[in-house]
Formats: C-alpha cells, sequence, structure tokens
C-alpha cells in the first residue's frame, strides 16, 4: 500500500471508503475493438469499486466523426457503457473537446450524493484556440467535497518541455466557476489530473534508454524525466503527487506489438501517460481527539500500472486505483423516494417522495423509471414531470403519479430516479424493486415530451 498523504489517520469512527479506479489511454483514433477487462480491472477479485474516471486522448475527431458523434453516442462512450452498466455503474457526467474524452461513472447507490457542479473544455492549440491540444475538466461534489478531475493532452517533442509546463499552468488558470458559490480549484479537496501529458526523458540516448527499459533500470531514467525535473523546481506542480513509475515508458511503440518505434524516427521511449492528484492542505487531528474531525478526505494510491497487453495505439493505457476515505458531510438524500405499489385503473403508478427542507424544487424536476443496469441518466423507461403530475403537494410525503403502459412485462428490477433540474443531478434514488405483472394493463397512452439534461 502506498499512501499518498502524510495526514494521521484517527482510530475511530471509521469513515466511508470508495474505490475509484483512474483510466488514461491515448488511444490514436483506433476503435474500440478489444477486450477491457484487464484495464478495467473486471477480473480482480480484491478490487471493490464505486467509481470508474476514463479519459481518452487522440479519439477520432475527423468532422464526419464529430457530426456522427454530435448525433449519437461515440464508440468509445458506448463500449464502456456496454461493459459498465451490467455491473451497475451508471454514466454520471461526460465532457468532449475533439479528440479529448471525459468519462465519470458511478455505482447508482452513490448517485444522490455526486452532484455535477460544471463541465469545460481549455483548447490550448494552434494560436491557444484550438482543441487538437488543451485539457477537459469534470468538477463535482462527492458527498459534499470539491472534486476536479481534468483529462490532458500536452504538445508532444522533446524540445517544447517549457510549452508543455505552460499549457500546464493555462489549463489549471482557466479552472474558474464565476456565478457559483464554488471555491477556487486549488481550494478543492481533490484535483485528479491525467493524461497524455507528453513529458520525455533528457540527455540520455536512445540505446542507452532501450538498454535500461530491457533490464529494468529504471531509477536513471527518472532522474531524467522532464516532468520529475518540473517538480523539484516548481512549487505548484510539487503539490501534485504520483506514484512510483515501476512500468516501463508507454510511449512510442510500433502498432499491434510490444516494439518500441523501429520506424526512421526511432523515437526515445517515454513516461508520456501519467496520473497526479492534489489533495487539498488540511489541519492536522489533535492527537487528544479520537474521532474524526468534520471534514476528513484521505486518498491511498493502490496500484499505479500500465497495460502491455493492448496493442491497437502507439501508447499503452495507464490505470491508478485509488481508496478515498472520508467523513461525509452530505450523508441523507434530498430526496428519499417510496414506491407505494398502488396503482390506478390508467396504469399509473403512485409514488410518494419526501424531499428536505434545504431541497429547492423546479418545475422542471422529473422523476424517471429505470431498470437496474441502466447506462446513464437519459436511459429510462418512463418518466413523469414532478409539476404536471403531482397527486399531493406540499405536505411530505408529496405523491405523483407514473404511466407505465409503455414498459414491457418483466421480471427485472426496476428504480426510480428524481432528477434535479437546479442541480443537473440525481438527488434521490429509490431501492430496487419489482412491478407485480398483474399490474401491467395495455392502454393507449399519450405522450409528453421527454425531459431533457
Amino acid at each position: 500500500m502506498m499512501s499518498a498523504a502524510s495526514l494521521r489517520r484517527p482510530s475511530a469512527p471509521k469513515a466511508y471508503v470508495l474505490g475509484i479506479h483512474v483510466v488514461t489511454w491515448n488511444v490514436a483514433s483506433a476503435a474500440p475493438t478489444v477486450d477491457l477487462s484487464d484495464l478495467l480491472q473486471l477480473n480482480n477479485q480484491n478490487l471493490n469499486l464505486d467509481i470508474y474516471i476514463i479519459g481518452l486522448q487522440e479519439m477520432n475527431s475527423g468532422i464526419i466523426s464529430l457530426l456522427s458523434d454530435t448525433a449519437f453516442e461515440d464508440p468509445w462512450t458506448s463500449f464502456f457503457m456496454n461493459t459498465l452498466s451490467p455491473l451497475n455503474f451508471v454514466k454520471i457526467s461526460q465532457v468532449r473537446m475533439q479528440g479529448l474524452l471525459l468519462l465519470v461513472f458511478a455505482k447508482y447507490q452513490h448517485l444522490p450524493f455526486i452532484q455535477i457542479i460544471s463541465t469545460k473544455s481549455t483548447p490550448t492549440g494552434l494560436y491557444g484556440y484550438w482543441g487538437n491540444k488543451g485539457g477537459v475538466n469534470i468538477c463535482l461534489k462527492l458527498y459534499g467535497y470539491y472534486v476536479s478531475i481534468v483529462n490532458c493532452h500536452l504538445p508532444p517533442h522533446m524540445s517544447n518541455n517549457d510549452q508543455r509546463l505552460e499549457h500546464f499552468d493555462r489549463i489549471l488558470e482557466s479552472q474558474t466557476f464565476e456565478g457559483y458559490d464554488i471555491p477556487n480549484i486549488l481550494d478543492h479537496d481533490l484535483i485528479l489530473w491525467f493524461g497524455d501529458m507528453n513529458f520525455r526523458i533528457e540527455d540520455f540516448g536512445l540505446l542507452f534508454v532501450q538498454e535500461s527499459i530491457t533490464k529494468r533500470y529504471y531509477r536513471e531514467l527518472w532522474e531524467k524525466d522532464q516532468l520529475s525535473i518540473a517538480k523539484r523546481r516548481d512549487p505548484l506542480l510539487r503539490e501534485f503527487q504520483e506514484g512510483p513509475l515501476l512500468f516501463p515508458p508507454t510511449y512510442k511503440f510500433d502498432r499491434h506489438s510490444n516494439n518500441y518505434d523501429t520506424s526512421e524516427k526511432k523515437r526515445k521511449p517515454a513516461w508520456t501517460d501519467r496520473i497526479l492528484w492534489r489533495l487539498k492542505r488540511q489541519p492536522q487531528a489533535s492527537p487528544l481527539v479520537s474521532s474524526l474531525p468534520t471534514s476528513y478526505f484521505l486518498l491511498t494510491l493502490k496500484s499505479y500500472i500500465s497495460h502491455m497487453m493492448y496493442s491497437i495505439s502507439d501508447h499503452k493505457p495507464v490505470t491508478g486505483t485509488f481508496n478515498l476515505e472520508l467523513n461525509p458531510l452530505m450523508s441523507v438524500p434530498l430526496i428519499t423516494i417510496m414506491p407505494e405499489c398502488l396503482w390506478t385503473m390508467e396504469n399509473d403508478m403512485l409514488i410518494s417522495y419526501a424531499s428536505n427542507p434545504e431541497f429547492l424544487s423546479s418545475p422542471w424536476d422529473w422523476i424517471g423509471l429505470y431498470k437496474v443496469g441502466m447506462r446513464h441518466i437519459n436511459d429510462y423507461v418512463s418518466y413523469a414531470w414532478v409539476g404536471d403530475n403531482q397527486v399531493s403537494y406540499g405536505n411530505n410525503p408529496n405523491q405523483v403519479y407514473i404511466n407505465i403502459s409503455d414498459v414491457p412485462e418483466t421480471e427485472d428490477q426496476f428504480l426510480l430516479c428524481y432528477y434535479s433540474n437546479n442541480l443537473h443531478s440525481v438527488v434521490g434514488i429509490s431501492q430496487p424493486f419489482k412491478i407485480p405483472l398483474r399490474f401491467f394493463l395495455r392502454d393507449d397512452a399519450l405522450c409528453d415530451p421527454e425531459p431533457q439534461i
């Protein structure tokens, strides 16, 4: 186990522990034609993961591809959703800028405690405006804590190290949240920053680097890694931590092989693909206090590896697996949903829900009926506008009805989710339940306009 913070851990009470798996991969325009089990650690029985964070670079970003992906889901997003949704992971947010894609998945039971604050793109490419380089960011509140996630693609080539550092600073400075009561990104509890950072190995020649890799002598190469050098010189960059590089450089490989570049250019191998994190400084707990402080947030790195089995790109993917231990600042959902199993002759299901006094509802709030195993929040089988479908209002619990005439007769389990338009997030979720088959009546129902996020 590799500790990621020096905070002394109080002995009691026990905090929540969330398993987080971070993926970064420059896919070099390749299509998702491979088994992702190793990348996502699906066969690792010792892992109990709650959140997947996936960042890709150099997705196919031609005009035709972008137009197609605007109208339909891009192939990589669909591939990840198809793989993770049967395991009860729901895509909760995504942001794309040309070839950069950032996806966040979470187990459905965590949805009421994850609020998406913002998504942002920062282009730093040609003349500072082209999106082939730069960063994409998702800012969220996780059990009351601020977390910023950044997937980046920095300038290539050995000689552009200063430019890489400049773009890193520019992406960081662009993470402002005007109009929101949100602290500066450097005051967020956690920043996860990863991607194809394109840092290279200085001074040593190609043959020395190749021989060192063959013998697994990485220590001298680390000393000349441009990111390692920059962290020794830059106080802010030094605050970003990284696990030890115990895997071979992840760039540049001949496609469909584990051989480093054999083309005429013979590019020198480098650790271009990296995962960094930064924890907000916390006051040390008093040794006389035995309980957890109100704000307690500890990240521990469990694994930092590359995946050599994937060869569709000239980069190998890199993953970091973490345990996030926290004392939740939010442990009760804003909405508590109770399916009552009461029905009318019009195929309507009566739903009772109670709201937290702090919750501010909107006429555009809606409740969706989902099959367990849903892919994303728009993957409902039926829905009801809370404002339009009210049966009773004002006294907790409130009641609304939802039409099930379009729901197929099935023994599947279902969930109800309350979506808040103001918070752009799910704020309440029911326990899984089955709809008794005797309640499926086949009457034609009027179609309401579908809710949009």
